[in-house]
């Protein structure tokens, strides 16, 4: 079976979009920080641009790099914080770095943004003979512009709770409070870019999913514990 045009077209777009990294000055780092500021106080106005980007380029995807090199930066950053506010070894600090890169940001999207994706495609399109389609470098995208205010709250702000002083009864009920907001704003700003997709409908579907994280705390289950006992474990 020969390539289409349009499988042309995107391969031609992704080896664009890694070449790039190559080329800094080529990368818009200005606008990529004031996407992140946005994505943590305003994500519709991210948005918003995300839909004069396809009115200009005919895609929904993001077409430079920079955002990325910007968030790897973050990543390393916050993995720094975390191990001196916890006291690790240097050690862990590489290995914490390396699971928050390959299997949180990643793997986690990587997963996360094909289920969406083939999900959105097959069952949320408002009209079946309609030809557009989800882009999955979109889907990804809107993966990494959720995860980024989410690693703030977990790695800047809730890893602080993760210290032996603290109270049980505080790390139960205030560390689920801080997962809840962390992971209601993941599925806050992904309902966001779906629901930007005017040729897609039920997006408010990705909302219910924060009824799952209030039942955690009248069960007891506390996600700070675990989080500390996993990240304590792994550790040693």
């Amino acid at each position: 079976m020969l390539p289409t045009q349009s499988m042309a077209r995107r391969s031609s777009r992704r080896f664009d979009y890694f070449r790039r990294i190559l080329k800094w000055r080529h990368m818009d780092f200005e606008f990529a920080l004031w996407q992140m500021f946005y994505l943590c106080f305003d994500p519709r106005r991210v948005y918003r641009n995300f839909h004069y980007h396809k009115q200009t380029k005919n895609i929904w995807a993001r077409d430079d790099p920079a955002f990325l090199v910007l968030l790897a930066a973050w990543l390393c950053g916050s993995s720094i914080f975390y191990t001196v506010v916890c006291q690790f070894s240097f050690r862990y600090f590489i290995f914490f770095l390396l699971w928050t890169v390959f299997i949180e940001c990643i793997g986690f999207g990587l997963v996360v943004a094909s289920i969406l994706w083939f999900v959105t495609n097959r069952f949320f399109s408002a009209d079946p003979n309609d030809n557009q389609k989800v882009e999955w470098a979109y889907a990804f995208d809107i993966h990494l512009n959720a995860y980024f205010p989410t690693l703030i709250i977990l790695h800047m702000i809730h890893v602080f709770l993760l210290h032996d002083s603290v109270n049980q009864t505080i790390l139960l009920y205030l560390g689920n409070a801080i997962w809840l907001v962390a992971l209601s704003y993941y599925s806050y700003i992904t309902f966001l870019g779906y629901s930007a997709l005017t040729f897609l409908k039920k997006t408010v579907l990705f909302l219910y999913v924060i009824i799952l994280y209030l039942i955690a705390t009248p069960l007891h289950f506390s996600c700070s514990a675990m989080a500390k006992q996993f990240y304590t474990g792994i550790s040693k």
